[in-house]
């Protein structure tokens, strides 16, 4: 597969995208970055445009360290001028789940205001204004509304509990359990929890109703063959399943991804299939009938397509990279055509707009988000201004309109318009304070592993920046592994905070990473943190040789979740670095994998169940190579030592088993326990609290 070059415009217009230095001679003099510049940066949304292509709106969040002083309002911007960008909501909780009335003169919209004990939907009148009107009132709340083709119905999600039928049965029952004289959860399927919740028995379900204040809304699954099945649901998310369900051209049919395997998630890897329900009531049809997982559908302006990502679940295999895929519509073929099979990536996201046969898409190539194209039949791939810097990290069509946002480490998150030449940076929320701040641009670079695999990094230096001084070294480990390092500005890790101190920090895309292609992200199946870590290793040796500036003697390494795993294999096994942060980091493979809310991918990565002839889960713990000391390895590099105490996907008790080692081996050792955080710190103060702890172990041992 050959990557499309970067188009020269891509170039010319870099310097409207990165370039800060027009005016260096009357500028203000800039300061290094503070915690303050992080947190406090506008956080944009993904934008929606209208049907007509003439508007877009989208969330912007006005942060602040303590939550009850935060804001988050959906703000409206004309995409057929430069009038600037104006608020359009006024209440202090968030707006989510946008989506426009077909004419283009009205929004739906997912809050939760005074008085909801749950999320409900609202509708405001873009063109006409006033207030905007809750149109539901459900127990359990409303999520990712639609509005039909003709704007008189809007379709959602919601839950129900088991056996009840009626909203009535859904209130009565939530009060029998508020009311229960005890606490105990009860399970039979697994997963019990997901991410940072304890998961209940409430079924997911599709509901349709009027598009009026007061309406009925009329659950179109619960009487159905396929709900009733003991693996019907959605793929599972922050606010409970979703089942990505948009309406038919016609209007009479939605059409939705569920999966009906859910009940088997400890023994087998999960995936959705294409149904489509009538709207009128009756029995939900199957529309595809392979393994596969399917999402982000979408129709032709035609109606004689359904587009879908899909992903082919191979089995035994840890990754599979997401493809477009096509049917003919009505369905009569189960069959999809993958549109971008010649594409060894993964397609994060896709649009359709008007007026054309393209579909434009972007996806992960070596720290960046590629924007392409290709025709509805999957040929003619085309560069659609393939940024040299940065990452896209929205992509909607709304009539012949193309908007996004694009970001780059040193440029936070804004909307832009793509399509018809440059692309265009339609608002201005952090650029000021952006510009305010002495960085540099990522560099890049690559070099030949000692397995022949070439591997992409990124060097980011700190401010006030001197290529003849000499700078200790942090390698920042990404976490996933089925991730990247984007050149993207970032709030957990942020990779000019974590340089502000005088550190050069190095970002590498190990095996196992994606952006590379499937067979890259799959070769870190059957050996998880041996081949990475020396992988790291040999990153570092790469980075001192290449760049005079890094002090070859100040080395430290450092990552959270899977970039945890690998910070603590890497205390394990060798001793180059003069200190480590472990966050989110697991300690055994076993332990690990007996807790976490996800068992089944790490049985295949591993190669087998944990009570199997698999060495590697003994093998490759790093707590097992613990005391390794007569090898001159195991546990000695002072580490920091962090989890937050709501995770469920790397639990603490893999944190308290590293301290517990630690302590035991009377290694330098310190642990920070976030009782009211999840797998990520998220939380202003307790954000500013982990920097702080982070710049103080790294000057302890590396100044």
């Amino acid at each position: 597969m050959t990557i499309p070059r970067l188009s020269l415009l891509a170039f010319i217009i870099s310097a409207q995208l990165t370039g800060q230095a027009l005016a260096a001679d009357t500028a203000p003099a800039k300061h290094a970055i503070t915690h303050e510049d992080v947190w406090l940066m506008k956080r944009v949304g993904a934008p929606q445009p209208s049907p007509d292509g003439k508007w877009a709106v989208f969330s912007v969040t006005d942060p602040a360290y303590d939550s009850k002083d935060q804001w988050s309002d959906l703000w409206i911007k004309s995409l057929s001028d430069d009038t600037p960008a104006r608020r359009l909501t006024f209440s202090k909780g968030g707006e989510g789940s946008i989506n426009w009335s077909p004419d283009s003169k009205q929004l739906i919209f997912v809050a939760k205001r005074e008085g909801d004990e749950a999320g409900q939907i609202y509708r405001i009148d873009v063109a006409g204004g006033g207030e905007a009107q809750r149109l539901t009132t459900l127990t359990l709340g409303a999520r990712q509304p639609k509005f039909s083709p003709d704007g008189k119905q809007i379709l959602f999600v919601s839950d129900i509990f088991p056996g009840n039928v009626t909203e009535e049965d859904v209130k009565k029952t939530a009060k029998e359990r508020k009311d229960r004289k005890y606490s105990a959860r009860a399970y039979e399927s697994f997963p019990p929890r997901f991410f940072d919740k304890w998961l209940d028995d409430k079924k997911v379900r599709l509901f349709v109703m009027n598009a009026e204040i007061g309406a009925a809304p009329r659950d179109l699954l619960s009487a159905t063959k396929l709900a009733a099945q003991p693996g019907f649901g959605g793929g599972q998310g922050d606010e409970g399943q979703s089942l990505d369900a948009i309406w038919a051209p016609d209007g009479k049919a939605v059409v939705f991804s569920a999966s009906t395997n859910r009940d088997e998630l400890a023994r087998a890897a999960g995936y959705t299939q294409l149904f489509s329900m009538p709207v009128a009531g009756g029995e939900a049809s199957q529309l595809t009938a392979d393994k596969h997982s399917y999402s982000n559908l979408k129709f032709s302006h035609d109606g004689k397509t359904l587009f879908t990502l899909t992903e082919a679940e191979e089995p035994g295999k840890v990754y599979d990279v997401s493809r477009i895929a096509s049917l003919a519509w009505p369905v009569t073929n189960p069959a999809p055509k993958i549109l971008t099979a010649s594409l060894d990536r993964s397609i994060s996201r896709y649009a359709l707009p008007a007026g054309s046969n393209r579909i434009v898409f972007s996806y992960e190539h070596a720290g960046l988000e590629q924007l392409h194209s290709i025709n509805y039949a999957g040929g003619d791939l085309r560069d659609e201004a393939s940024l040299p810097t940065g990452s896209i990290n929205s992509l909607n069509a709304g009539g012949k309109a193309l908007v996004g946002v694009w970001e780059s480490a040193i440029n936070p998150p804004e909307i832009y318009a793509f399509g018809n030449g440059a692309p265009k940076r339609l608002t201005s929320f952090n650029t000021e304070r952006a510009g305010g701040i002495d960085w540099q641009a990522p560099e890049h670079f690559w070099f030949k592993a000692s397995d022949g695999r070439m591997i992409h990094n990124m060097i980011v230096k700190p401010a006030n920046f001197d290529p003849s001084k000499k700078y200790p070294l942090f390698a920042v480990i990404h976490g996933g592994a089925a991730n990247m390092w984007r050149d993207q500005f970032v709030l957990r890790w942020n990779y000019h905070l974590l340089a502000q101190p005088g550190y050069v920090v190095l970002l590498t895309d190990y095996k196992g990473s994606t952006g590379y292609g499937e067979e890259f992200a799959r070769a870190i199946q059957g050996d998880p943190l041996k081949g990475p870590g020396d992988e790291v290793n040999e990153a570092v040796d790469e980075a001192v040789k290449k760049y005079s500036y890094i002090d070859g003697s100040k080395l430290a390494a450092g990552g959270a979740s899977y970039g945890g795993h690998l910070a603590n294999w890497l205390q394990a096994t060798t001793t180059r670095y003069k200190a480590i942060v472990s966050h989110a980091g697991e300690m055994d493979l076993i332990m690990q994998w007996g807790t976490s809310d996800s068992v089944w991918g790490r049985e295949v990565n591993s190669g087998g169940p944990v009570w199997g002839d698999k060495a590697v889960w003994r093998e490759q713990s790093p707590v097992l190579q613990a005391g390794n000391h007569e090898k001159g390895t195991g546990f000695k590099t002072p580490i920091l030592i962090s989890v937050g105490e709501l995770d469920y996907r790397v639990p603490a008790n893999n944190a308290l088993m590293n301290f517990a080692t630690q302590q035991r081996l009377n290694v330098p050792s310190k642990l920070l326990v976030f009782p009211d955080e999840n797998h990520w710190i998220l939380k202003g103060e307790n954000s500013r609290y982990f920097y702080s702890e982070v710049h103080a172990w790294l000057a302890k041992y590396l100044n």
